[in-house]
């Protein structure tokens, strides 16, 4: 993913979980251990910028209803009876589906247990960034709480296990986040430095209530409030005016867009073609897998690429390329993991590495590489995982983590759900 060309036959060499350098020719120094990946394509850690990983045991729960009633109405009366079992099974499952398709870093908002997340993090090997999801239709009282525990959040894990892990503050929408617990969050997250994460004009009816409201749209409100003076994260922005665009294009904020669970979920389609004229840093995320219902951003590419095209009637709108570069470098700008995402001198050692061999990818010529990561391949196709140097995946098999075991408790889990 550097300027130039993929390199067709080289040798990278890694180091202390750093790429210490990418050759085309034969690398002739001794080296601890050799992995001959003749025949394999090998692509930088995916980088997932949006998703809630304690949702995943609510796959395919409040299927073909609209956002609001999705959520009050299915999700938060199920996650009301989640115990730290229920999850840790869940949040397990979701870290190991996605480290079999690809990913090496991930963004989780919830607010359920987070500590115990950090602790899943070290134990997988995977980059994470945690944010403690906040709502704000409570007391006073329950807001200062809840904001206090992501402080401490913050300070416990922020930049532990030798930087894998970051904390965000993340309330969780300007439509359940009134504006002077906004303000509180803001104020906090600029005294700490904290960077800010939140979802955003998501849908075309939370946008219209906010303007009812307030008078303004919810972009301009958060702006006024000095949301996006610091580094900031949105995630959605289906609903976003020019005006609005053009705001968060100055404040250089970037925007986790979620195609799957945007059309699943009938939210509508970000206008990622004027984001990209208006040089607005887009990144891709799955949301939970209760919304999508996969975390394998291979399929988020692809969706990604096609229906832009589909919709401005337009087969340039985005490329191949373009889709590759927010799946991953841009994916680590915007968690604030600034050498992720690019396989390159000095970066970390996060990489994947692809068999091309299926009959979805032939043929292979190699000038059409680029095209089959995007249009053709998927998570399965994913043989082995590595991030900051440590192989993590192995021949399909996870290394640091008991698959067998993430099954059972996945199950169990939701079994005693439904009980």
């Amino acid at each position: 993913m550097d300027e130039g060309q993929p390199v067709k036959y080289g040798y990278m060499v890694i180091n202390e979980g750093k790429i210490e350098g990418i050759y085309e020719e034969e690398v002739k120094e001794e080296a601890g251990e050799v992995i001959d990946a003749k025949g394999k394509l090998i692509i930088p850690g995916f980088v997932n910028t949006h998703g809630h990983t304690g949702s995943t045991l609510l796959r395919g729960a409040g299927d073909d209803l609209p956002l609001n009633t999705w959520l009050k109405e299915v999700m938060w009366p199920m996650e009301q009876r989640f115990t730290k079992e229920t999850t840790k099974a869940a949040t397990s499952l979701a870290i190991g589906e996605m480290l079999k398709s690809g990913t090496t870093t991930f963004l989780d908002m919830y607010h359920l247990h987070m500590d115990q997340t950090a602790e899943l993090i070290l134990e997988s090997g995977m980059n994470g960034v945690l944010c403690r999801g906040m709502i704000g239709l409570c007391s006073k009282e329950e807001q200062a709480e809840k904001l206090k525990e992501s402080v401490e959040l913050y300070k416990t894990w922020h930049n532990s296990g030798d930087g894998k892990i970051k904390v965000m503050l993340a309330p969780h929408a300007p439509y359940t986040c009134p504006p002077d617990f906004m303000e509180m969050i803001i104020e906090k997250a600029h005294e700490h430095g904290i960077a800010l994460h939140t979802h955003l004009s998501e849908t075309r009816k939370e946008v219209e209530e906010h303007i009812g409201t307030y008078g303004k749209h919810p972009a301009e409100h958060l702006s006024e409030l000095g949301f996006f003076e610091g580094h900031a994260l949105i995630a959605h922005g289906v609903h976003l005016s020019d005006v609005e665009l053009s705001l968060l294009a100055r404040k250089g904020t970037y925007i986790s867009h979620n195609p799957k669970s945007n059309l699943k979920l009938g939210s509508g389609v970000a206008d990622v073609k004027k984001m990209k004229e208006k040089n607005i840093r887009v990144c891709l995320g799955t949301d939970s897998s209760a919304s999508n219902n996969t975390l394998d951003m291979f399929e988020e590419m692809r969706f990604a690429s096609l229906i832009h095209k589909g919709v401005n009637e337009d087969p340039t709108a985005v490329s191949a390329r373009d889709i590759l570069f927010m799946a991953a470098q841009n994916g680590g700008k915007a968690l604030q993991y600034e050498k992720k995402g690019r396989l390159k001198k000095g970066y970390d050692a996060d990489f994947s590495i692809v068999e091309p061999g299926g009959m979805h990818t032939l043929p292979d010529p190699e000038e059409r590489i680029v095209s089959h990561l995007v249009y053709a391949h998927k998570g399965s196709d994913v043989t082995d995982v590595f991030a900051n140097g440590k192989q993590l995946v192995k021949n399909k098999e996870l290394l640091t983590m008991d698959e067998e075991k993430i099954r059972f408790n996945a199950r169990e889990a939701l079994a005693k759900l439904r009980r």
